[in-house]
């Protein structure tokens, strides 16, 4: 699995992180936006979203004093390739399945 894979997975693999992409979904948010929605520390709210701009699933753009947090569409590509390959996988066994029940049937 390249590395930047494995940094999107991993920033992926937190509930809370999972939950801050939710709210970026809907809006861009400077820390102090996304820090008001959890019981935590501006500081763990600032590291969640560096781990998630080191998935590549967010960027961070400055704005004066303000950093605004913003979902990054591109950024799950990686997450989007490696589930294809299990796609593909799925796909194949299904159409075996259907070829051997219909070949069954006849």
């Amino acid at each position: 699995m390249p590395d930047s894979t494995q940094m999107t997975f991993r920033a992926l693999a937190d509930p809370t992180r999972r939950n801050i992409l939710a709210l970026l979904r809907t809006k861009d948010m400077t820390i102090a936006d996304v820090s008001d929605q959890f019981d935590m520390t501006r500081a763990a709210v600032k590291k969640h979203l560096t781990v998630l701009s080191d998935g590549g699933l967010i960027t961070i753009t400055p704005r004066g004093r303000e950093r605004i947090n913003s979902i990054n569409p591109n950024g799950f590509a990686p997450v989007l390739s490696w589930l294809e390959v299990f796609d593909n996988f799925w796909d194949d066994r299904l159409d075996a399945l259907k070829n051997a029940i219909e070949k069954d049937n006849t």
